[in-house]
C-alpha cells in the first residue's frame, strides 16, 4: 500500500524527527495532521508543505493531555474524513544520573514519552478497531534496547514503549483487527532532544557524543515513509537506526 493519499498523524510534530517526517510523507502524497504545543512552527509547516503542493493541517497538542489527542484525531477525521497512520513521536530527554534526583524531570519523562504514547494509542484505537486497519509508529530509542549509565528514567520509558508496541501488535493480532505497528529505535539523531537536559554533566557529555557521530532527523523520516510503504500484509515491527560512526 502506497504512502499516497494516507492520512498521518504526527505528534512531536514542530520540530527534529517530527518535521522531517512531515515534510517527506506530505511529498510523497500523504495527508498530514500535525500536533504539537508550538503553534507558530505548526503554521509555518502546514505553510511550507502546501507550497511545496503538499497537505497539512494541525491541532494544538499537549500529549500529555489525552483530550489534546482525541482532539487532533478528530481533526484529522474532520479534514480528510479518516485516520491511517499516527506516528506517536514526541517526547524529551532531560537525562541524568539517578543520583542527581531531577524527580520532576523524571515525572516529565514518563508523562511525554509513556503516557504521551499511551494517550495516542487510545485516542486512535476505536477508530483502527472499528475499520479493522490502521498503523502506530512510535519512537522509541537505543536507550530502549539496552542500557546507558546517566538514562536511568529515560530508558525505563523507552522500554516500556517498546513493551506496550509489542503487546499492542499481538493483541492486534488475536482480535483479527489488523493494526500495524512499528517501533522506531534511533540512536544519535541531531534534533532539540539535547536543549531538555539540564544536568550539565549530562549536557556535555551527549553533546560531545552527538557532535561526533549524529545524523540528520531525516534518516529516521525514511525509515517511518518505508514502514507505512508497506503492502498492508506486512508488518515492519521495529527498526533500529544508528549512524553509522555510532558504537
Amino acid at each position: 500500500m502506497s504512502v499516497k493519499n494516507k492520512v498521518v498523524i504526527i505528534t512531536g510534530a514542530s520540530s527534529g524527527i517530527g518535521e522531517a517526517t512531515a515534510k517527506l510523507l506530505a511529498k510523497n502524497g500523504a495527508k498530514i495532521v500535525l500536533g504539537a504545543r508550538r503553534e507558530s512552527r505548526l503554521q509555518e509547516l502546514v505553510d511550507e508543505i502546501k507550497k511545496e503542493g503538499g497537505q497539512a493541517t494541525y491541532s494544538i497538542t499537549d500529549v500529555i493531555k489525552p483530550e489534546d489527542l482525541k482532539a487532533l484525531v478528530q481533526k484529522a477525521k474532520d479534514s480528510y474524513g479518516k485516520i491511517d497512520v499516527i506516528f506517536n513521536n514526541a517526547g524529551i530527554m532531560p537525562t541524568s544520573p539517578l543520583s542527581a534526583l531531577h524527580t520532576d524531570e523524571w515525572n516529565q519523562m514518563i508523562g511525554t514519552n509513556l503516557k504521551g504514547v499511551l494517550n495516542g494509542i487510545a485516542a486512535v484505537l476505536p477508530d483502527f478497531s472499528k475499520q479493522k486497519s490502521g498503523q502506530v509508529v512510535t519512537t522509541s530509542s537505543v536507550a530502549g534496547l539496552k542500557r546507558f549509565v546517566g538514562s536511568g528514567v529515560y530508558g525505563a520509558t523507552k522500554f516500556a514503549v517498546k513493551n506496550a508496541m509489542e503487546v499492542l501488535r499481538m493483541e492486534s493480532a488475536q482480535e483479527g483487527t489488523n493494526i500495524r505497528t512499528t517501533t522506531l529505535y534511533p540512536g544519535a539523531i541531531n534534533t532539540e532532544l539535547l536543549h531538555t537536559i539540564t544536568d550539565d554533566a549530562a549536557a556535555k557529555k551527549m553533546a560531545a557524543q552527538y557532535n561526533r557521530v549524529g545524523i540528520s532527523p531525516d534518516a529516521i523520516a525514511r525509515a517511518v515513509n518505508f514502514a507505512i510503504d508497506q503492502p498492508e500484509e506486512v508488518d515492519i515491527s521495529e527498526l533500529t537506526i544508528y549512524p553509522t560512526k555510532q558504537g
